[in-house]
């Protein structure tokens, strides 16, 4: 069973700067898409920023030239850079990877940002 392993959440002040991360745990052959979703509290899930085949890159409104997703196909890794954060990017962050086979979901890593 592949699994996703995702890493570099935690607590920062507003205007801070977090990098997520998030590794295949073996090779997943085929991806079209690696991305990241957030759920915040009483909120549902949503894209914030994904990367597909091609180069192109896909970002919530809220985070354009904030966020950057960036990706290591030959690692099946997948990064999130988040600049200038602000108390309401505070959600759980969890990665994604589509491929010819897969959906897959990593665990979610808790983001807080405090004002």
């Amino acid at each position: 069973q592949v699994r996703l392993v995702e890493s570099g959440g935690g607590l920062v002040q507003a205007g801070g700067s977090l990098t997520l991360s998030c590794a295949a745990s073996e090779y997943i052959f085929g991806i079209y898409a690696m991305g990241w979703h957030r759920q915040a509290p009483g909120k549902q899930r949503e894209l914030v920023a994904e990367s597909t085949t091609g180069g192109n890159t896909n970002y919530a409104d809220s985070v354009k030239g904030r966020f950057t997703v960036s990706r290591d196909i030959a690692q099946n890794t997948v990064y999130l850079q988040m600049n200038s954060l602000k108390p309401e990017a505070t959600a759980v962050y969890y990665c994604n990877i589509r491929s010819q086979r897969y959906n897959l979901w990593g665990q979610g890593t808790q983001v807080t940002v405090s004002s």
